[in-house]
Order: structure tokens, then C-alpha cells, then sequence
């Protein structure tokens, strides 16, 4: 990657028992990377986005979206309801 190291930090609203990332963001000025790891394997894989890349994630990740209707089919009715006879 470079040989600055990452700054890791992990967001303020991920008290979900765990199930989050860690983020470097200190790299993206300087480098134009932006580095994101799995908090409980902090020695596995880093994936690398590009700041363009990750600020596009990050604009589309909190955009506001619609609740699921409650009087939606199910994801087994659709299939059903779109098999041809034979």
C-alpha cells in the first residue's frame, strides 16, 4: 500500500455486536486510497478503494430508501407466479 500507516477507526454508530468495518481515511488525501477492514480480523484482507470510489459508496449507502410494503409478494410467490407451463 504506502509506507504511511492507516489510521484505523471504526464509525460511532456500529454498536451492533460487532458486525463492522474499519476504515483508514487518513491515506485518501496523500495516496487516493482509501483502506476498509473487518474489525473482528484485523490481520486479514484490507480492501482498497480509490477516494472517488469510496465517496460514491458512501453518497448511495445513505440515501434514504423506501421501507419494503408489509402487501409486497414474497420472493417464492414472484418466482411461482413466473414459471412457464410446460
Amino acid at each position: 500500500m504506502t509506507s504511511e500507516a492507516p489510521r484505523w477507526f471504526t464509525s460511532s454508530y456500529s454498536d451492533n455486536g460487532g458486525a463492522c468495518i474499519e476504515v483508514a481515511t487518513n491515506l485518501a488525501a496523500a495516496h487516493d486510497v482509501v483502506p476498509v477492514r473487518d474489525s473482528k480480523n484485523t490481520d486479514g484482507a484490507v480492501l482498497s478503494f480509490t477516494t472517488g470510489t469510496w465517496s460514491s459508496f458512501i453518497a448511495y449507502a445513505g440515501q434514504p430508501r423506501p421501507r419494503p410494503s408489509s402487501t409486497a409478494p414474497s420472493p417464492a410467490s414472484w418466482r411461482a407466479s413466473r414459471r412457464r407451463p410446460r
